[in-house]
């Protein structure tokens, strides 16, 4: 099989989508600075000859000699990207440059880890590859939302350059959520599963109203490897899950998966924070055969049990 590259690869998706390439005979090498991910991750592959495990951070050159190349270094979490913004855009323009110059230099299929975010707070819905989005270039998201596009026109210049073409590709990834996710990374998921684990009150900013499209990591993953797989296509493609649920009733529904009886307070919503996100996965289903297969309820319990196994371990 293939040799590999994961750069994020002990984060959330990133280990996730290292165990899916193991499992397939690939040899991977997970590379990562452990900002936002954990050894902990990973771990259960220190004793696989097929995975080596680089500490390294992506804004820093590194020589590797791969086959292919998953880019997914770069905080994903308001938390945890608007913590250092500067380093956040570093890494998404210097860390995406240093993956792409692997991928020129040893002919390596790249592909990118992009975000829904790209689309901002958008006026089209549900939103398609096309749109360009609604952006504010200078607003608190904006570290990750603009380093995030400029990765994108990196990827696509790299592609079309006219001596020594990329072979790349580019995926919009919309909220994901699954088992180690961090406790504390800000998202929507997380924050409720650990209020209501505690029994403390649930936070709701504005009145929940706010649409999003949860997609289970597993979903996630296999969409990442069928894109990787279809050499050539270059995208981008929206990788997501296409059933809206609005925050109110997503709060609710983990209170009832947990046996709270956590409260559901509101509070304003903060600034930039977009009412409605849901992709069209057309494209996604058309050229790569892929679409999510876990329902919310199935995945949440999943990540439910995950988190209450290690909030129990960290208690103890």
């Amino acid at each position: 099989m293939a040799r590999v590259l994961v750069s994020g690869g002990a984060g959330f998706i990133g280990s996730h989508l290292c165990d899916a390439l193991l499992k397939q005979g690939n040899e991977v090498l997970c590379l990562d600075n452990l900002f936002t991910g954990s050894k902990r991750n990973i771990q259960a592959h220190f004793a696989n000859p097929d995975f080596e495990f680089i500490r390294h951070d992506v804004t820093q050159p590194i020589l590797l000699e791969v086959d292919k190349i998953y880019h997914l270094a770069c905080p994903a979490s308001p938390v945890d990207y608007q913590y250092n913004s500067v380093k956040t855009i570093k890494t998404n323009v210097m860390g995406t440059i240093n993956m792409l110059g692997i991928a020129k230099r040893v002919k390596a299929r790249f592909l990118l880890a992009s975000t829904s975010e790209v689309y901002g707070d958008p006026l089209q819905h549900p939103q398609k590859e096309s749109y360009w989005g609604n952006v504010n270039p200078i607003g608190p998201r904006s570290c990750y939302d603009e380093g995030k596009r400029v990765a994108e026109t990196l990827t696509v210049n790299y592609h079309n350059e006219a001596h020594g073409k990329v072979n790349t590709g580019i995926v919009r990834i919309f909220n994901t959520y699954g088992p180690r996710m961090l406790f504390d990374d800000g998202r929507v998921v997380s924050n409720f599963i650990v209020q209501s684990l505690k029994g403390e009150e649930i936070t709701v900013y504005g009145e929940g109203s706010q649409t999003r499209s949860f997609c289970y990591v597993d979903d996630m993953v296999a969409g990442l490897m069928a894109t990787m797989e279809k050499s050539g296509f270059s995208g981008p493609v929206n990788l997501g899950n296409p059933v809206e649920t609005t925050i109110l009733e997503l709060a609710k529904l983990i209170v009832e998966l947990t046996g709270s009886r956590s409260k559901i307070v509101h509070k304003p919503l903060p600034q930039d924070d977009p009412t409605r996100r849901r992709p069209d996965i057309t494209l996604a289903q058309n050229e790569l055969g892929w679409q999510p297969k876990t329902d919310l309820k199935t995945g949440l319990q999943k990540t439910i049990e995950d988190f209450s196994r290690r909030m129990g371990a960290k208690r103890g």
